[in-house]
């Protein structure tokens, strides 16, 4: 018996999702970078793990933001570059390194090494500035180092190092989360400073490069400290009134719970919090738009995910990769769909190892977590129109909130082909889900669907031995008239493509 409906308005365009909504995040971080991306500190072989590039390349990433997080505000580039033999073994002042707990970080991935991996899995970079213990001069200098191609001391650097090209690396984020470990400034301490670093570095495609730099500022969850930035920001006699391009905000959830440790009621409390998601991003997209009234700003959630109670600095931030979590990771998905009007980038932490990463390694295995499976269904929605989605779905009583228990997204491609996910966040029952989509679906129409954890608990945990298990399967769909019907079995994500 159906409980669930789903009106799919293909008429109804909402706007384009940029593939950049589907973007990643890297941070010297416990095995995000050695042992994960790169072999470890402890290995003879230095040079990229080809497993996990192998991994990465498949999935078709469309951005990665590096180097931090909060490594990024005591991050000095230059030590970064050049032989790496000669490279300085330097502090890391908020997170040890591999499992050793060690906070130092050699060096030995820098600025090439991460902008030739770009290249290789055919990746757009992210560079994070450090804004709060550099300065503009620093940053400047980077993107000197990596974009001139003409006759200066670090053009010429960037050569003997090998890179005779330039990079052309057209995101620049100045500063990250200086509300906090970026400084612990108030909103208006840091709109000053990244005015400051934006006069030098928002200068630099002035002359100098044959591309556009597109300036990324660190927004907060509180939403009042994003309304005062945009304010003081704006405050000025000279120059670029709104001298940014992005302004972003972090969302982890899930920080109470430990996954192992949960139960029905925990996970629909998690996927509550996952759900905040779309309040955060009308919020932060209004205080924009009530105070930038000559720009057009987009809004980035580059840092997001599911944080455990398993995820401690002495682990290195690591923590099982479960179906829960890939659950909580298709919601958002969706949820980014339906802003794709004022999203511009989305940076999922982290990519490797840490937090609710797409890959795990261990020795010399490398493989893909559920959330992985989750982004690779999600792929056909890249570059589509986003269209807007009815839904009439059970409910479930959350303390004060109401948990929708069947999501849905559906975007349009050029060829008039549909893509709809649907996700059915219940962990404890089926639900059955029919799906009209105006104007396209049909008993003659082409009808492929593929479903994601079937017959898998929620808290089933991913390893080297039984990741295959969590690849997508056939999915039925029961075509009648202008409607399709789906059983979703609980906890469950489904792609459907109608043409």
């Amino acid at each position: 018996m159906t409980d669930a409906r789903i009106t799919v308005h293909t008429e109804a365009g909402i706007d384009r999702i940029e593939p950049e909504l589907h973007g990643h995040f890297s941070e010297h971080l416990g095995r995000c970078i050695y042992d994960g991306i790169w072999h470890s500190q402890e290995s003879d072989d230095e040079w990229f793990r080809e497993d996990v590039v192998s991994l990465l390349d498949d999935l078709n990433m469309p951005v990665l933001r590096w180097p931090g997080g909060c490594f990024a505000d005591d991050y000095h580039w230059e030590d970064g570059v050049g032989p790496r033999e000669e490279r300085p073994r330097r502090r890391n002042l908020f997170w040890s390194q591999d499992r050793s707990e060690t906070p130092e970080e050699p060096n030995t991935f820098g600025t090439h090494e991460f902008l030739d991996l770009c290249e290789r899995i055919g990746t757009e970079p992210y560079l994070a500035t450090n804004v709060g213990s550099g300065d503009p001069q620093e940053a400047a200098n980077w993107v000197e180092y990596t974009c001139y191609d003409g006759d200066t001391e670090l053009a010429d650097r960037r050569r003997e190092n090998g890179r005779e090209e330039p990079y052309e690396v057209r995101y620049w984020g100045l500063g990250n989360e200086n509300w906090g470990c970026g400084g612990q400034m108030t909103p208006e301490q840091y709109a000053r400073e990244y005015r400051r670093f934006a006069t030098y570095v928002g200068s630099m495609d002035n002359l100098m490069l044959d591309h556009d730099l597109e300036l990324i500022a660190c927004g907060f969850q509180n939403h009042t400290w994003n309304r005062r930035f945009m304010e003081e920001i704006g405050n000025t006699n000279w120059g670029v009134e709104f001298p940014l391009d992005h302004l972003t905000l972090h969302h982890y959830y899930g920080r109470t719970m430990s996954v192992a440790e949960a139960d029905e009621e925990k996970y629909d409390k998690f996927l509550i919090e996952a759900l905040e998601m779309d309040e955060h991003i009308e919020r932060i997209a209004a205080a924009i738009d009530a105070v930038a009234t000559t720009r057009d700003i987009g809004v980035i959630i580059d840092e997001w995910g599911a944080w455990h109670t398993e995820a401690v600095a002495e682990s290195g931030l690591e923590q099982p990769g479960t179906v829960i979590d890939a659950l909580s990771a298709a919601a958002v998905l969706d949820v980014f769909n339906h802003h794709s009007d004022v999203l511009t980038m989305s940076n999922i932490a982290q990519t490797v190892n840490v937090l609710q990463c797409l890959v795990e390694t261990e020795g010399d295995e490398a493989w893909a977590r559920p959330t992985y499976r989750v982004f690779d269904l999600y792929a056909p929605h890249k570059g589509n129109e986003a269209v807007q989605t009815s839904i009439d779905t059970p409910t479930r009583d959350v303390d004060d909130n109401e948990l929708s228990l069947v999501r849905a997204s559906a975007s349009v491609d050029d060829k008039g082909e549909t893509y709809i996910t649907v996700t059915n966040l219940d962990c404890r029952g089926t639900h059955t889900v029919e799906i009209d989509i105006e104007g396209a679906a049909s008993a003659s129409s082409d009808v492929d669907a593929a479903v994601l954890f079937e017959e898998q608990d929620p808290d089933l945990k991913v390893d080297a031995n039984n990741a295959d298990a969590f690849v997508a399967e056939d999915l039925d769909v029961t075509v009648e008239s202008d409607t399709l019907t789906v059983e979703l079995e609980p906890s469950t994500v489904a792609g459907i493509s109608v043409q």
